[in-house]
């Protein structure tokens, strides 16, 4: 049996308990079918862009994305979406049963996309958020548990790297129904890879594939790949762990400057297919 005053936070237990469901309910106004992780081990790897480009081209296809940007002190997608200037709003609704519940509204996108993040609540874009783990942990859940979902398809949740407080709340907040681990081409690859995926099989949370970003440059003139970051070897890590590398994405010019204008949304890069086609699936 799980004990009567359970604050939740396995992490610091020492208890013995009964495994539970210790997922958040959503907001009365909302739905969302699933839910899709975004991890790394370490920063700097490229989550935002991946999550962007996964979110944008998904619903190109004709479905409903949304992105929970759950890096709560140093949000991105805001810029990459266009939307820096903009504001949540939220208020009081009524549910079916007389009772009054707080909700914010999701930001959308020039496209429809819905997105939270911290940057929308913020007087200023370059304020930054002072607090500590906690605080910041029970944003992540306010997030998903007070903010108005419409019919979503697939939910993005853009983690902030590492191992500690808030991917540790996503997952245990949050019914994610799979996560993607994005790495990098450098030698300490392996690390990055092997903490996120042992998190996730503690977790219980499938792990989908693997996402190399600045894998390689393609030579302008004769088409030729430059591995700036020296030869990968995601190949092997995933055939290690048993999974698939889901793209390679280049260092491009037109795809930074395109996401730093905020317009991310206009780009369609052939080397997702793979990545959106098994994302896709899950709903089939």
């Amino acid at each position: 049996m799980a004990e009567e005053n359970c604050n939740h936070n396995c992490s610091g237990c020492g208890k013995t308990c009964e495994k539970r469901d210790m997922h958040e309910k959503l907001h009365d106004g909302s739905s969302v079918k699933k839910v899709i992780g975004i991890v790394s081990g370490k920063g700097g790897v490229g989550k935002s862009l991946v999550t962007s480009l996964l979110a944008a081209k998904i619903h190109n296809d004709g479905f409903r994305t949304a992105i929970l940007d759950a890096d709560i002190t140093g949000p991105s997608i805001p810029t990459a979406f266009g939307l820096a200037q903009e504001k949540a709003e939220g208020g009081v609704m009524t549910g079916a049963d007389g009772s009054q519940q707080q909700y914010l509204k999701s930001v959308k996108s020039s496209s429809g996309i819905q997105i939270m993040s911290m940057n929308f609540l913020l007087q200023n874009e370059t304020d930054p958020v002072i607090w500590r783990g906690p605080v910041i942990s029970g944003a992540v859940r306010q997030f998903w548990t007070d903010v108005v979902w419409e019919d979503v398809d697939f939910m993005f949740v853009d983690c902030p790297p590492g191992t500690g407080d808030v991917p540790l709340t996503v997952f245990q907040s949050i019914p994610i129904d799979g996560i993607i681990v994005v790495s990098s081409p450098q030698q300490l690859v392996r690390v990055i890879v092997e903490k996120a995926v042992n998190m996730a099989n503690m977790m219980n949370v499938p792990v989908l594939g693997l996402i190399e970003n600045m894998s390689y440059v393609k030579c302008p003139d004769c088409g030729k790949e430059i591995r700036v970051f020296g030869d990968s070897n995601i190949e092997g890590i995933a055939k290690d762990f048993g999974l698939k590398v889901l793209a390679r994405i280049p260092i491009e010019r037109h795809t930074s400057v395109t996401v730093d204008n905020g317009e991310v949304e206009t780009l369609d890069p052939e080397y997702l297919e793979d990545a959106v086609k098994t994302v896709e699936a899950m709903l089939k």
